[in-house]
């Protein structure tokens, strides 16, 4: 790792996966609880002589060796680490100061330190004590699907067999009409092409899988298995604090499909929109793509509460998640990794949703038109999806790609295309910047952490959007880490 690099991450800072230790004359045991919690997530770089501020303090060059040694003996002594680990600490040189890196790849393995668990949690080493986290943290580690796992004493009389046929009809609409697969196929034949029947190849248990059970379950089957599995749509545009409209969904994933897009068409406007010469809606695009992700990729033996909120700026969908990285996922890096493959398989026959990738390609393709605005896609354990709203934005395009509102079609057409332009209301990307620009004049000292706190936003996002606008030359931070401030250009 070269010196601008270091320098780099020292001005960025602490994140998920950068951690900071002063380091006198002894490694302080915070510095292992760090190594146990980047085990346990996605791995992370830990640097010894380095201040919380980013300030390089540097550790005595007589002892660096030893200070090694000792790292390596802790990390692999099994009464302090389990299962113990093997790193390769490196004495490099900064600015004519000693410090110690530490690559730690994420693991396999569920770590403990000193019999306790920890996991990161922004830039924090935090203790993990309740048995759901600690079982949810085995699901990620272990990469299997629990969508997969088998309930032998679940029978046919426990799902909606009723459904089979109105699905089969979807599945030969979606297929062009022509006869799909399913058309000849009996309802155990059904189950079993569309692999809701299977077999434990560990312990050879044969039956009905979690993902039958969340796909045609009966609701008291469901709540049976999955007792904390709900969807809670909110509509909070005049009481924020509560709600205007609430509806509690708990049933089979294809019903709760339908009666959440019935939410968002309840509350939300559907805007004209023509591309090339057939007329889509906007709305549906964007809810369809939301709500087929909730269902589709969230982590079902979770007792997180799944969310679909609709506010005056924006709406979200939030759900619990088997995550892979802590990131803000973009066309650009994003990389399709399917939670529940059985369930999302099923989605695509009926037609209730596309190819994998397809939702964050047609968010951001679409939000544009409808509010002006990008989608945010926050990969954590918790998984978001943020889409602006603003239903006074209205999109003129080509005379091949023009949009209005239904309400005022007659009155855009005598309206130029500078206003509508003028009449954006900042949201998605722009919204968060100019709220940063607005911050950061007035508080240029602030640094990323608490400007992260001023705007209630995780930090890893503000510092994605504040090291954009660096880039783009937008913003820059003068003087160090700690007692620098920030100029808007």
């Amino acid at each position: 790792m070269d010196s601008k690099a270091l320098k780099t991450i020292f001005e960025i800072g602490e994140t998920i996966a950068v951690e900071f230790k002063r380091c006198g004359n002894g490694i302080e045991s915070d510095a292992y609880e760090t190594v146990c919690s980047f085990l346990n997530r996605f791995g992370g770089e830990l640097f010894l002589g380095v201040l919380d501020d980013g300030t390089v303090s540097g550790v005595p060059e007589a002892i660096a060796p030893d200070l090694v040694k000792n790292f390596i003996s802790c990390v692999s002594n099994p009464a302090l680490f389990s299962p113990t680990v093997y790193l390769s600490p490196k004495i490099i040189k900064y600015e004519d100061k000693t410090i110690i890196h530490i690559h730690i790849p994420p693991s396999a393995e569920v770590h403990s330190f000193r019999k306790v668990i920890y996991d990161r949690v922004d830039d924090s080493d935090v203790k993990v004590t309740a048995t759901a986290q600690i079982a949810q943290m085995y699901i990620r580690k272990q990469d299997i699907f629990t969508e997969r796992k088998i309930y032998p004493y679940v029978k046919m009389e426990d799902l909606r067999l009723d459904l089979l046929p109105k699905f089969r009809i979807m599945a030969a609409n979606n297929n062009s009409g022509a006869e799909h697969p399913w058309s000849s196929m009996s309802d155990e034949e059904l189950l079993k092409s569309a692999r809701l029947y299977g077999t434990d190849r560990i312990t050879g248990a044969q039956g009905y899988n979690l993902a039958a059970i969340m796909l045609l379950g009966r609701d008291e089957v469901i709540l049976d298995i999955a007792p904390a599995y709900l969807t809670d749509a909110l509509l909070r545009r005049v009481d924020i604090d509560r709600y205007d409209d609430r509806e509690i969904i708990q049933t089979n994933l294809v019903e709760s499909y339908e009666r959440l897009m019935e939410f968002g068409r309840k509350h939300l406007p559907d805007k004209f929109f023509l591309e090339g010469d057939q007329r889509k809606s906007l709305r549906s695009i964007i809810v369809r793509e939301m709500i087929a992700n909730t269902l589709i990729h969230r982590e079902y033996t979770s007792s997180y509460q799944a969310k679909f909120v609709i506010e005056n700026d924006r709406m979200y969908v939030e759900n619990a998640n088997r995550s892979a990285q802590n990131s803000i996922i973009t066309p650009e890096n994003m990389e399709p990794n399917p939670k529940n493959p059985i369930i999302a398989s099923f989605f695509r026959n009926i037609g209730y949703a596309d190819q994998l990738g397809s939702g964050v390609r047609n968010l951001f393709k679409y939000c544009k038109y409808y509010s002006g605005g990008e989608p945010e896609f926050i990969e954590n354990d918790i998984f978001r999806i943020v889409v602006p709203l603003n239903d006074n934005y209205l999109y003129i395009g080509s005379q091949d790609d023009v949009s209005t509102t239904t309400q005022s079609a007659t009155q855009s057409a005598t309206q130029s295309t500078t206003r509508y332009f003028d009449e954006i209301t900042y949201s998605g990307d722009i919204k968060v910047e100019q709220d940063i620009t607005i911050l950061i004049q007035r508080e240029p000292g602030l640094s990323q952490k608490q400007i992260a706190e001023r705007l209630s936003r995780n930090v890893n996002t503000v510092k994605y959007y504040m090291r954009k606008m660096q880039e783009q030359g937008r913003i820059k931070h003068v003087g160090s880490p700690r007692k620098g401030k920030w100029i808007v250009k």
